[in-house]
C-alpha cells in the first residue's frame, strides 16, 4: 500500500515539472557535503521555509536511509506511529519505506505502533520528501510521527532509535521536522527561539523541552528535535551548528506576526 500525498499542490507544487523547477531554485549547489547524524529542518510551505530547508539539506551527505521524526499536528492515531505503508508517493515518484529498520525500531520500542491514521493528513514529514528525493533519488525512509509531550517519551524513543540504527549497521540520517515560534513578532520570536536553539546547539535535549515549556515557545517539533538529539548523542554526536534562521516575515514583509524557521546540523 502506498501513502498518497496530503499537501501536494498546497505546501509545494503538485506536478513533477513544477516541483523540480522550484527545488532547483531552493537548493544551492554545494560541492562539499558534511557528514552528520541528525538535523532539524523546517516544514512550512516552500515559499516560506523552502530556502532554509534547501540550504540545510544541500550541504549534507544524505545517506540511503533517513528516519523522519515529525510532530502530529492533527492528534490522530497513536502517540508514536510508524507508517505501515510500503512507500510514500510524491510528484517525484514513490519513496520506499525501509522496512528492516522500521522493524528494528519496533523491536527496541514496542510502544511504537504502525498506524496509518497518524500520517494520513500530516504534512511535517511529507514536505521533507521532495528535498530528499531530489538530492538522493534512491533514498528510503522511516516516517515516525510523534504525538506525546513528555521528555521521558523522548528518552525512550531516542535511545530505541539509536539501538536500532546500531543494529541496522548502515548509515542513517535522523531528520527532526520542526518550525520554531509561531505567530509572534519577529523580534519576540527571535528572543524566544534563541533560548531553544541555545539548548539544541548544546545537545541538551531535556533542556530544550524544559525551556520551550517554561517560556511558552511554540516550537511545534520540540519533541522530535529532542528525540533526535538523544539518539544522535548516543550514536556519538559531539557538536551542533546553526545553518540558518529565518521567518515568514522575510517573504511577506509583515514582521508583526511571523512563523520562524531554523536549520540545524548535529554531528
Amino acid at each position: 500500500m502506498i501513502r498518497q500525498p496530503a499537501v501536494a499542490g498546497q505546501f509545494y507544487p503538485g506536478s513533477e515539472q513544477a516541483l523540480r523547477r522550484e527545488l532547483q531554485q531552493l537548493i544551492p549547489d554545494y560541492s562539499a557535503k558534511q557528514h552528520v547524524i541528525g538535523v532539524i529542518s523546517p516544514h512550512a510551505g516552500y515559499i516560506y521555509s523552502g530556502s532554509t530547508a534547501g540550504q540545510l539539506l544541500s550541504g549534507i551527505a544524505i545517506p540511503r536511509t533517513v528516519i523522519i521524526l515529525g510532530p502530529n499536528h492533527h492528534g490522530n492515531g497513536s502517540l508514536a506511529a510508524l507508517s505501515p505503508e510500503t512507500g510514500w508517493q510524491t510528484p517525484l515518484g514513490i519513496v520506499p519505506i525501509e522496512k528492516r529498520l522500521s522493524g528494528l525500531i519496533q523491536q527496541q520500542v514496542p510502544a511504537i505502533q504502525e498506524d496509518a491514521a497518524a500520517h494520513l493528513r500530516e504534512h511535517s514529514l511529507e514536505v521533507q520528501l521532495p528535498f530528499l528525493q531530489y538530492l538522493r533519488p534512491d533514498v528510503t525512509i522511516v516516517p515516525l510521527c510523534l504525538a506525546f509531550g513528555d521528555y521521558a517519551g523522548c528518552e525512550l524513543v531516542g535511545n530505541g532509535l539509536a539501538a536500532a540504527i546500531k543494529e541496522f549497521d548502515e548509515p542513517v540520517l535522523i531528520l527532526a521536522s520542526s518550525d520554531m515560534t509561531h505567530y509572534e513578532s519577529a523580534e519576540q520570536a527571535k528572543q524566544k527561539d534563541s533560548l531553544a536553539l541555545e539548548r539544541a546547539l548544546a545537545l541538551d535535549a531535556e533542556g530544550l523541552v524544559k525551556v520551550c515549556r517554561s517560556n511558552r515557545i511554540s516550537m511545534c517539533g520540540v519533541i522530535p528535535a529532542a528525540t533526535m538529539l538523544i539518539a544522535a548523542k548516543t550514536l556519538g554526536a559531539s557538536k551542533a551548528e546553526l545553518v540558518a534562521y529565518t521567518s515568514s516575515g522575510q517573504v511577506t514583509g509583515d514582521y508583526t506576526q511571523v512563523v520562524a524557521y531554523a536549520a540545524v546540523t548535529v554531528s
